[in-house]
């Protein structure tokens, strides 16, 4: 239970909880729950901290994901294409179009061949949110990472890309 080049024993929360079941089980192989635990309490701390920028521009990393999709993508998406982009269920880019499009950020235009379809963009006011955020995310998120030195950022991002890689379209299988 020792860092990478480090032979400081590790303190953090679930260190903690790996001795504890270390203890009422100590035969059972703990690695899956360090690296699962690990992220899933990353996650949660993120999420816990919001992101300041887009907490004082009234967004939520959800709605932000959504009007960076439309704006990275430089085209109209459907909202089934949104809900892939950003990894959402469809009732939940409803909603969140919903409220983007009352703030006046997103503009819904109906499909001239099938009426049931819908086709959204950003507005220019949307446009200009997600430009005037960008910059100040993104340097938030560098010092939120600042924690790890440049190369260790990089080797954590090579490690989780290829987690991603190896878990995208398999976990499907692995919930049967």
């Amino acid at each position: 239970m020792t860092d990478t080049g480090d032979q400081r024993p590790r303190t953090d929360t679930v260190a903690s909880v790996v001795r504890q079941w270390r203890a009422v089980h100590p035969a059972l192989d703990t690695g899956p729950m360090e690296v699962i635990g690990r992220i899933n309490r990353c996650a949660a701390l993120l999420q816990q901290a919001e992101d300041a920028p887009l907490r004082r521009a009234g967004l939520s990393r959800a709605e932000f994901d959504l009007l960076g999709a439309l704006r990275r993508t430089g085209h109209e998406l459907t909202p089934g294409e949104l809900a892939r982009e950003t990894f959402s269920s469809g009732a939940a880019v409803t909603k969140r179009v919903k409220q983007l499009t009352e703030r006046g950020l997103v503009e819904r235009r109906g499909d001239t061949r099938d009426r049931r379809v819908s086709h959204l963009r950003l507005t220019d006011a949307g446009r200009d949110l997600v430009d005037g955020i960008l910059p100040e995310q993104l340097a938030y998120e560098e010092a939120v990472l600042s924690v790890l030195n440049p190369d260790r950022q990089d080797e954590l991002s090579g490690l989780l890309a290829g987690l991603l890689d190896g878990l995208e379209g398999r976990l499907g299988a692995l919930r049967g």
